[in-house]
Parts: C-alpha cells; structure tokens; sequence
C-alpha cells in the first residue's frame, strides 16, 4: 500500500474532492468560457451587425468547446505535455457523444461527459508518462484509446442523465415558476459563492429558459449583493472585484461568520421569482447554459441573456427585444441586488449578526 501511495504522490494523482470538484469542475468552465461562450457572443454580435466573419469566428470557437474543456481540465490536473495535448482528442469524443438533443433543439449532457472521462483520462496519461522508453507513443495511446473507449461506452448515458436532470428543472420552473424560482436562485447564488463553478454546473445540465433566468438573478444577487453590502469596508476596489469579478472572495469571512452570507441568499430568495413570475427573464444563449452560472462576472450573465434574445428573435421565437425586457435585465441583474441586500445587510448590522470588519476583504 505504502508502495502505491509512493508511486501516486510520485506522479502527482491526489484523488479528492477538492482536486476533482473545484479545480478540474472550475478549470473546465474556463475551457466553456473560452470555447463556446465566446463563440456564441462572437455569433450573435455578427448577426446583429451583419458581419459574417465574426460569425464564421464564433462557430470555429463553438466547435472546440470539447477539445478547450479537456485541456482545461489537464492543465488544472497538472498534466505532462503528452497528456495534455492527447486529452484534445478526448474533449472531442467526449463532448460529441454526450451530447444528447433537448426537446428544445438544444444540447446538454457534453460538459459533464468531458468532466468524468477527461480526468481519468488524464489522471490514466499521468500514471503512464514516462515510464517506458517509447513514451512518446505509449503516453498518447494510453490517453486517447482510454479516453475515447470511455466516450463511447459512458458518454451517452451521462449526457442522457444530464440531459434529463436539466428537462426537469425546466419543466419544474415552468410549472412552479415562483417556488423554482426561489430554489434555483438560492442554489446557484449560493454555488458561485462557494469554491465551487456554478458556470459548470449550469452548463453540464443546460439550465436555459426561465430556471436559466432565476440562476443569473441568484449569481447577481451574490455578486451585486456583496460588492454594496460590503462597500464601507471594502470601497470602490471591493466593489469592482466582486461586483464584475467573483462574490467567491468574501467565502473566508463566511467561514468566519456565516450570518452576513443571509443578505445575499434572501436577496437572491426575492429576485429569482420576481425574473421567473414577473419578468420572465430566460437564458437561451446557444451555449448551453453556461452564461446562466456567471452572473455579473465579466457581464457574462447579461451578454448571455442578450444573446439568446438575439437567437429567439433570429428563430422567430420571440418578435424582438422590448424595453420591457431590457428593465427587467437590469433591475433583476443590478437594482433590486443592490437595494435589497443592502437594506437586508443593514438590518443584519443593527441586529449585531454583522459586526464591523465582517467583510473586509483580506
């Protein structure tokens, strides 16, 4: 046992929750973001502008979504060279055969597929790297034959699972639309908060249509609802970083004190029906979902909505985009975030559960 332990630290395989939860899940929404999220903003800018190039672009980006979470999920695992590049081939594998049609013509089912199989994979590469003298054979065809075997005996029926995970959240939010709404952006908020991706988490079972819009409303009540709360200690700085960076740096101060994490989450508890019953604020950006799990991070969120506006409008889905929809983005994204969790934090400090230095940010 000792001798397999030696051998795994040697090769730098931690089997773990934090290696494989947290690093690979976050690393892997990277590779989303850089892919296919890009793509489709890249697309739908080229709609909206007529130019064509940009959308030749953003469907090159889209095409290697697999290939991009893969890698990203190797350099995450510390991966040789070898194994990195042959984990391309399995991303692409992977994402294709996980990929299983929605009722709604869309794909789900892929990202989760490339997360399971790229990291064994990867960690399969790893074990074998340099242990024989033809390495550079040996090393590729270890991780593509893996990987690839895995695509076409796992992949479908993960997709499908995914697949059918996200249908029902769907079609729950559609049919309860103010208590999925609740749920949906309560736990989403709450999963971009903690070291965890919500990004990935949204994309692996395509959380679009309304429970998409209840997930941006949670994410933005995080964010938003920190960066205010917490501006007295942290000024225009702390406002920045978490506003349009991530709510993820205050997760050492809820630790600390768990209490100022109950503006946000009550913010988030208001805001996620108000998108679903008032607004109807839905996520039917191409990419599957991610943008649902970025909030206000970069604007992801917002363009996300943006762009699936622009596509239901292409398809004829929707007649076009009213200003009634461009009030309720902005009030569910930023307004209402900002004056509810403040209000909500101030009682909070009155009541002494926040005290003072609580959420300075280190």
């Amino acid at each position: 046992m000792k001798a397999v332990t030696a051998f795994l630290k040697r090769k730098n395989v931690e089997v773990s929750a934090r290696r494989y939860g947290i690093d690979a899940l976050g690393a892997m929404a990277q590779g989303l973001f850089a892919s296919l999220l890009i793509g489709t903003i890249l697309d739908a800018l080229g709609k909206q502008l007529g130019l064509e190039v940009l959308i030749t672009i953003g469907g090159y980006a889209s095409a290697m979504c697999g290939p991009a979470m893969a890698v990203a999920i190797g350099y995450a695992l510390q991966a040789p060279p070898l194994v990195l590049f042959s984990l391309v081939t399995v991303g692409y594998s992977a994402n294709a055969l996980g990929s299983v049609t929605l009722s709604g013509g869309k794909g789900a089912g892929g990202p989760l597929a490339v997360l399971f199989i790229a990291v064994i994979a990867a960690e399969a590469g790893k074990l074998i790297s340099k242990e024989t003298k033809v390495d550079i054979l040996v090393t590729p065809l270890v991780t593509i034959l893996l990987g690839v075997g895995l695509s076409a005996w796992w992949a479908p029926a993960i997709g499908t699972a995914a697949a059918a995970v996200g249908d029902f959240v769907r079609w729950a939010t559609v049919l309860q639309p103010f208590w999925m709404g609740i749920l949906v952006s309560v736990a989403v908020g709450m999963a971009l908060t903690l070291p965890i991706s919500s990004a990935a988490i949204c994309a692996a079972i395509s959380l679009t249509g309304l429970a998409g819009g209840a997930a941006v409303a949670g994410c933005c009540a995080n964010m938003v609802g920190f960066a205010v709360m917490s501006f007295r200690e942290n000024g225009w700085g702390g406002l920045v970083s978490q506003g349009i960076g991530t709510s993820m740096l205050q997760m050492g101060n809820i630790v600390k004190n768990p209490r100022i994490w109950i503006p946000p989450i009550l913010t988030s508890a208001i805001t996620g029906p108000l998108a679903t019953c008032l607004f109807h604020l839905e996520m039917n950006d191409p990419s599957g979902g991610v943008a649902a799990g970025m909030g206000t991070c970069g604007l992801v969120g917002q363009i996300g909505v943006w762009s699936g506006w622009v596509n239901d409008v292409a398809t004829g889905v929707k007649a076009a985009i009213t200003p009634f929809d461009w009030a309720g983005l902005i009030l569910i994204c930023f307004v209402l975030p900002a004056v509810l969790c403040w209000a909500i934090g101030q009682g909070c400090r009155r009541l002494g559960w926040i005290q003072e230095g609580d959420l300075t940010l280190s």
